[in-house]
């Protein structure tokens, strides 16, 4: 959103910065083709003083085009110019069209002041691989988990307690790793050592800490909600491996993320202000195939603004308050026939 502090996050990432530089740090629009473009294989990028490209600054990522193709495109991969200036439009002015019946302009909730979606990047869908730009079916062990999941929410109710809303009401974690758009705070601040690359998420204020120096990953029993990240440079590339992802994650149809989730991210800066960002996912116990995804990110002239969450947050109050309210009169209406 855009009414924010900008006082917390700015010290923490200056102190981060200066932690890792320090060497304290122990614990610490539009790439549309599956491969790169013409201009991202003759660009050379930056270098930093210890020689490594230079992916710092603040990049965007906001798109409006889906992760899986629709329908209706059938097995369209590209949109033609016309096209993506019509979903442009459509999506620039979509929130300002009040519904005029009162409940559903309510429901709308923010008009476009509030979004920033970003604009198409040209393709159907994000998906690259395979061809359909589909999600892979899951796994019969996948869906197994994911059907166990549906079933133990349908018995316990969508709000029993704070632990079934999602992590992203509860301000934990919004997409975590890959990152994906959302509908505003989609910027990313990316800092450099010879040691580290620290990459800042604008919203709920994310920070993933990724040695570059070839250490190894943790020890498989250590899960963490956003993984584990290793990265090593391929030429100009920065690619990131990431494993050991907490059980409670849930999404991409996964129901809860298994022991063998993994997946590998590539950065590569094709201009001055492009980089061509694409990942893979692999879990051979949750889809039946591995799938890649692009996501190109754009540099902007903004910062990072703190993204005060649990701080302000009445929802999560009001939908419990609302479930014992409605369990309340269940009761009551329950009781009253019985008589």
């Amino acid at each position: 959103m855009r009414y924010r502090s900008t006082t917390v996050l700015n010290v923490l990432v200056a102190t981060m910065t200066a932690a890792l530089l320090m060497g304290i740090g122990a614990v610490v629009q539009a790439q549309s083709t599956s491969t790169r473009s013409t201009e991202g294989a003759k660009y050379t990028p930056p270098r930093t003083a210890w020689g490594a490209p230079d992916l710092q600054g603040v990049w965007n990522n906001g798109t409006i085009t889906p992760l899986e193709r629709p329908g209706a495109a059938g097995a369209k991969e590209t949109l033609s110019d016309e096209e993506v200036a019509t979903a442009d439009s459509e999506s620039a002015t979509r929130a300002d069209r009040r519904p005029s019946d009162p409940a559903a302009d309510v429901a709308l909730a923010y008009n476009q002041f509030w979004w920033d979606r970003g604009k198409s990047i040209g393709r159907t869908s994000l998906i690259v691989d395979p061809p359909d730009g589909k999600l892979p079916p899951l796994t019969a062990e996948g869906q197994k988990r994911r059907d166990a999941r549906t079933a133990a929410r349908r018995e316990r109710g969508p709000s029993d307690s704070w632990e079934d809303r999602s992590y992203q009401e509860r301000c934990l974690l919004y997409h975590g790793v890959p990152p994906m758009p959302t509908g505003y705070n989609n910027n990313y601040q990316i800092v450099q050592t010879p040691e580290y690359v620290a990459i800042v998420h604008e919203m709920i204020h994310e920070i993933r800490i990724i040695p570059v120096d070839g250490r190894p990953h943790l020890g498989g029993t250590l899960r963490q909600w956003m993984g584990d990240s290793r990265g090593h440079w391929e030429g100009n590339t920065l690619v990131v491996e990431t494993t050991n992802y907490s059980s409670k994650i849930d999404s991409f149809r996964i129901a809860a993320a298994s022991a063998t989730f993994r997946v590998v991210e590539r950065f590569t800066r094709v201009s001055p202000t492009k980089i061509d960002y694409r990942f893979t996912v692999d879990d051979p116990t949750t889809y039946t195939r591995a799938w890649t995804a692009v996501l190109p990110m754009s540099k902007v002239p903004d910062q990072i603004y703190e993204y005060a969450c649990h701080e302000g947050n009445y929802g999560m109050f009001g939908i419990l308050a609302g479930a014992r309210a409605d369990e309340k009169n269940a009761k009551e209406a329950a009781s009253k026939g019985s008589r």
